[in-house]
Order: structure tokens, then sequence, then C-alpha cells
């Protein structure tokens, strides 16, 4: 029968723990004084834990930090109101050759002989940052090759559209009907192409943007096919970043207008505002109730030649704002989507 031997005493046992643990640990008191330091502090800001102990936490603060750690500790002292995240919060810790270590620190509180103690436990993400960088770098460059792409394609697909007007030009022709359906086809991925590159983009800098003025603008650039816009009363203003909410309506409109044509009648699409939002409607044949939820999903279409991205960049682009989107039914049956800003 095997047996475990055990250490001699349980401090023993967790001190071992603690000292072989991969996760740098810091302890410090109630006036910021380090009073212990375990061996993986080393690997991750250069000091060994008898050059740490008995200073001050300064010691590895950047210096342009130094008065909010000082301010946000004699505060929690004081008033036990905590204001950070302490389960795990990214800072800047200082190296021991002086550069700066991107961490993620995690506090707990504890007493010991009647006294107040902080033990911090620190990780260094360096490795995570630079991979968010290249990341970043990358979709940099995915979006440069897709803007660049869509150039390229549509500089031949306007030549190639004009000579086939020309070729039509007097003649009823099914073969070129069909070339004229293809390039239609082109133009449609294009602009799939654009809005994937763009998807998983965070919202930039907002602004207070007119919603009448949006519309229109989104309106005057995609493709209708005979559709007319409605705009209902006073629209007002929403807070967001104007490129991506410009982005929303686009999609929108071009769903309304492939999806609510029937038997070759355009759709009327209004747009009007709501209690906390606003609204864009059709005509259209509406969305059953059971599909609802499903025409957001990447991917999702009702039709054979959709590429089911429009309505997920719409709810992308709405959720990234902290908006909430729905579907209903407009009136006289058709589809509404009711979007609350909260404004």
């Amino acid at each position: 029968m095997n047996t475990v031997s055990l250490p001699a005493s349980p401090e023993e046992f967790y001190r071992t723990l603690v000292e072989n643990a991969a996760e740098g640990m810091l302890t410090i008191d109630a006036e910021s004084q380090i009073v212990y330091a375990n061996p993986a502090v080393e690997d991750i800001l250069g000091y060994s834990p008898e050059e740490l102990i008995g200073s001050s936490k300064m010691t590895i603060i950047p210096e342009r930090l130094q008065p909010v750690h000082a301010e946000a500790l004699a505060a929690y002292v004081e008033t036990g109101d905590r204001h950070i995240d302490w389960s795990g919060m990214e800072l800047p810790a200082l190296h021991k050759d002086g550069h700066e270590v991107p961490t993620l620190i995690s506090l707990r509180e504890h007493e010991y002989d009647g006294e107040q103690y902080f033990t911090g436990i620190i990780r260094d993400v360096s490795d995570r940052r630079e991979r968010e960088r290249e990341l970043q770098a990358q979709k940099e460059r995915l979006d440069e090759f897709a803007d660049i792409l869509a150039h390229d394609i549509r500089n031949p697909l306007s030549v190639a559209r004009g000579y086939t007007d020309i070729a039509r030009e007097g003649r009823d022709d099914d073969e070129l009907d069909r070339v004229v359906e293809a390039l239609d086809r082109i133009d449609q991925l294009v602009d799939d192409v654009l809005a994937l590159s763009k998807q998983g983009r965070r919202i930039g800098d907002t602004e207070s943007v007119a919603l009448e003025a949006i519309v229109r603008e989104a309106w005057n650039s995609v493709e209708t096919a005979g559709a007319s816009l409605e705009v209902e009363g006073e629209l007002g203003s929403v807070e967001a970043d104007r490129s991506r909410f410009r982005e929303l309506f686009e999609n929108l409109f071009r769903n309304a207008v492939e999806h609510a044509t029937v038997e070759g009648a355009p759709p009327t699409i209004t747009v009007g505002s709501l209690e906390g939002g606003f609204y864009v409607a059709d005509d259209g044949p509406g969305i059953p109730e059971p599909i609802r939820g499903d025409v957001f999903d990447h991917g999702y279409s009702t039709r054979e030649s959709g590429t089911g991205y429009g309505l997920s960049i719409v709810r992308q682009i709405a959720e990234a704002h902290g908006w909430r989107i729905r579907i209903e039914d407009a009136d006289g049956g058709g589809a509404r989507f009711e979007i609350r800003t909260g404004n």
C-alpha cells in the first residue's frame, strides 16, 4: 500500500505551494509596505523577494500612477469602498530595469494578528498583449485588402456593365439578361466582402448624429431598385459611431429591398421614431415569428441567392453600441425592426 508523506505542518505545506507557484505574489500592509514576495515575482519584475520585502509597493508602480494607487488604498482602508475590480485588473508594473510590464492583478484582503494585509496575485500578460497587437495588425491588413479588392473588382465590373448596356440596346436577349444578373450578384458580393471585413470592428468615437441625415445618406448609397423611402415625424439625434450607424441603415435597407419586393413590386420603407429609439419598417410579406430569432444569425438567409450577412451585421453594430434590436409586425403586415438606444 502506497503512503503519502505530508509536510510537518500545514504552514509549511502552504508556504511550499506559494513559493513554487507560477504566478507572482506580493503582500502589503495597510501602509503599502511589502511584507512578502514569492520567488515568481523575480521572473516577472526582476526583483528578488529580498529586494522587495521592507520596501514600498511604489517600487513596482510607474511614477505617473503612484498617486492614484496611494489614494485608492488610503480610501479603501478608511471607507471599505472598492473603486476597482479586485477579481482581475490589467495594470502596468515597473520592472527592475525600468521598463513597464503589462500585468493582470487579482487582490485579496486578509487579517493576521489583528493587522490588515492585501495580497496580489500577479500574472505577466505581455504575450497576450503581443498577440492582440498582431491580431489588430492582421485585421488592418485584411481591411486594406478588402478595400483594394473591392476597388479593383468594381473597375472592370463597371466596364462590363457599360458594354452590356450597349449590347442590350434595341435587343431583347435572355443571355444578356443573365449577364446583368451575374454582374449584379458580383456587385452584391463585393459589398458583403467589405461588410464582413468590418464586422469585428469595435465602435469608434461616438457623436450626436441626426437620425434623418444619416438615414438619407444611407438610402442614397444603396441600390434601392425602385423602392421608396418615407420618414415619419421628427427623428431627433442618437449618440453613435457615425460610420457604423450608417452601415446599420444600409444593411436594413438592402434587406428590405431584397425581401420585401413582392412579384416585382418594390416596397415602401418607413423610418420613424419610437420611445427610446427608432424603427425601420416595410410593407412586404413580413417575417414569420418562429424565425425572427434566426434571421440575425450569421449566414442565415431565406433566399437561395442570399448571403445572410446583412442582418447579422445589423445586430452586431446595434449590440456594439449597447442597443437592443427586435422584430415586430409592421402596420399592414410587413417587417418592423425596432432598435432601442436608450436615448
